[in-house]
C-alpha cells in the first residue's frame, strides 16, 4: 500500500499544471498517473496558441489570470518556452460585418480585455507586433479599415480585405517546453510519476479513501483529482459521477510555404468569413455530380485560420468545416482530403496559396481531441465525494487555460480563497434551474 497527498489521473497540460500548484501550495507528496508518457496524446497536438479575447466575461477573467501566469514563468525561466505576443488577426472582406465587429470587439474591450484603438487611415499609432518576445506589447485590440492601411502592415492578406482586428495579448508558445518546465519544478517540489492507468477509486462513507491501478497497486489517498482529458468522462465514472461533456475529433496539417504565402512574421491569421471552396468550372462541376462529393462546393462557414511554425518555412493550417463527434481513441482516422480544403480555404485570405493547387507541398496530417462542455466552459472543482475533484473539459483551450486551471484546481483542494470566476466552472453550476436555462440559448463560445 502507498500513501500520497493526492492521486491526479492523466498527465496532460492540466494535470501537470495541478501538480505543480498543488506542489506550489505546500503538498508533497503527489502522484500523476498516466498511462501514456506526459504532455501526449492531445497536449502535444495543438495549435499552441493563447489569447484573452473571450466573448464570455468568466472566460475572459480566467485567460488573463492565466496569461499573468505565463508571463511570470516566462520570466523567472529566461522565457524557456518561447512565448510571444504576435497575436490574433481576424481579417473579413465583408463591409457589412465592420460595425458587428466593432459591436463585438467593444463588448470584449469592457469586459476586461484591454482598449479598443480604431484606425481608419494612416495609422502612425498603430504598433505593429515583435515578432518574438512578450514585452512592451499593448493590451486589448486594434482595429485596422481600408485595405492600403491593412496591406501596409500585413502586405500577404487579399486585396480585398476591408477589415482586421488585432488582438493584441494573445500569441503562441511551445507547449512541451511549457508542460516540461511545470512538471520539472512540481517533480523538485516532490511530484511523482507512474506509467499506470487508474481502474478504481476507493470511496467510503462518503469520502475517498484510495485509487486502484492497473498493476494491482492499491494507493491511499484522501485526495483524487480527475485530469483524463478526453478520457474526463470515462474516469468520472469510477467514482459514480456523469459528467456533461462530449469529444470532438479536430485535425491540424503542416506544410512548406515556400512560397512565402505567409509572412514569416505574421500572427494568428484567421478569416472571418464563410465561402465557397475555388474550384474551376470542370472541378465544380464533377464534384457536384457526385453525391460523395458534391458537399465541396456548398458554403463553408468562417474559422480557417494558420500561422507561422518555427525558423523554417512551415505553417500549420486549421479549419473546422464539419463537426466531428467521437469517443477518444489512440489512433483517430484522419480525413484525407483536409489539407487541401484548409490550403483552398486560406486562399481567400491569403492569395498566393493559389500557386499551391496544382502541386501541394507534402502535408503532415495529426489531430487531437477537443474535450467541451455544451457551453464551451471549463470543469473545475469538486466532483461528488469528499476529496474528489475535477480538472478538464478545457475543449482547444487547454495550452493557453492550464495555468489557471491548475491553480484553481489547487485552491479547490487546499481549501484557499477562490477567485471570482470559480463558481462558473464548477460542477454544481448545473444544478441550478436558471442557468441551465440559459444553456438552451448559449451565444457565442469563443471557439475558433
Amino acid at each position: 500500500m502507498k500513501q500520497y497527498d493526492a492521486v491526479i489521473c492523466g498527465a496532460g497540460i492540466v494535470g501537470v499544471s495541478a501538480a505543480h500548484f498543488l506542489a506550489k501550495a505546500g503538498m508533497r507528496h503527489i502522484l500523476l498517473v498516466d498511462e501514456r508518457p506526459p504532455l501526449s496524446f492531445t497536449s502535444d497536438r495543438s495549435t499552441e496558441c493563447y489569447r484573452n479575447w473571450w466573448p464570455d466575461p468568466a472566460m475572459l477573467a480566467l485567460m488573463n489570470r492565466s496569461i499573468d501566469l505565463m508571463d511570470a514563468l516566462a520570466e523567472e525561466s529566461g522565457n524557456v518556452f518561447r512565448m510571444n505576443r504576435r497575436g490574433y488577426l481576424y481579417v473579413t472582406a465583408d463591409e457589412s460585418k465592420i460595425d458587428e465587429m466593432k459591436a463585438a470587439s467593444d463588448s470584449i474591450s469592457k469586459l476586461g480585455a484591454g482598449p479598443l484603438r480604431i484606425h481608419s487611415a494612416e495609422a502612425a499609432d498603430y504598433q505593429p507586433s515583435h515578432p518574438e518576445g512578450f514585452h512592451n506589447a499593448p493590451a486589448g485590440a486594434d482595429l485596422l479599415l481600408g485595405n492600403d492601411l491593412i496591406r501596409k502592415h500585413f502586405p500577404y492578406l487579399t486585396e480585398k480585405a476591408v477589415a482586421v482586428l488585432h488582438a493584441r495579448r494573445a500569441g503562441w508558445l511551445s507547449a512541451q517546453q511549457l508542460g516540461m518546465y511545470l512538471l520539472e519544478r512540481g517533480r523538485r517540489l516532490g511530484v511523482q510519476f507512474e506509467a499506470e492507468k487508474v481502474t478504481g477509486v476507493d470511496v467510503e462513507g462518503g469520502r475517498v479513501r484510495g485509487v486502484r491501478l492497473g498493476s494491482g497497486v492499491q494507493v491511499e489517498s484522501p485526495i483524487f483529482i480527475n485530469a483524463a482529458g478526453p478520457f474526463l468522462k470515462e474516469v468520472g465514472k469510477l467514482i459514480g459521477a456523469e459528467l456533461p461533456i462530449h469529444t470532438e475529433l479536430h485535425l491540424k496539417a503542416v506544410i512548406k510555404d515556400a512560397l512565402g504565402a505567409v509572412g514569416r512574421d505574421a500572427p494568428l491569421l484567421i478569416w472571418n468569413d464563410s465561402q465557397t471552396l475555388p474550384w474551376d468550372d470542370e472541378e465544380r462541376s464533377a464534384l457536384a455530380e457526385d453525391p460523395e462529393t458534391c458537399w465541396l462546393t456548398e458554403t463553408f462557414p468562417p474559422g480557417v485560420h494558420t500561422r507561422p511554425e518555427g525558423g523554417g518555412t512551415d505553417i500549420l493550417m486549421l479549419w473546422e468545416y464539419h463537426m466531428r463527434l467521437m469517443e477518444p481513441v489512440d489512433a483517430p482516422a484522419m480525413d484525407e482530403q483536409y489539407p487541401e480544403i484548409a490550403l483552398r480555404g486560406l486562399a481567400a485570405m491569403l492569395p498566393r496559396m493559389k500557386e499551391y493547387f496544382d502541386r501541394m507541398p507534402r502535408p503532415q496530417l495529426d489531430g487531437g481531441f477537443y474535450t467541451k462542455t455544451r457551453e464551451n466552459r471549463p470543469l473545475v472543482g469538486p466532483l461528488g465525494a469528499q476529496g474528489a475533484f475535477v480538472a478538464g473539459a478545457v475543449s482547444g483551450y487547454g495550452i493557453m487555460s492550464a495555468c489557471a486551471v491548475g491553480e484553481l484546481l489547487a485552491a479547490h483542494v487546499t481549501g484557499a480563497v477562490l477567485p471570482e470566476y470559480a463558481p462558473a466552472f464548477s460542477l454544481s453550476r448545473y444544478d441550478d434551474p436558471e442557468y441551465r436555462k440559459k444553456l438552451e440559448n448559449w451565444g457565442d463560445s469563443g471557439q475558433l
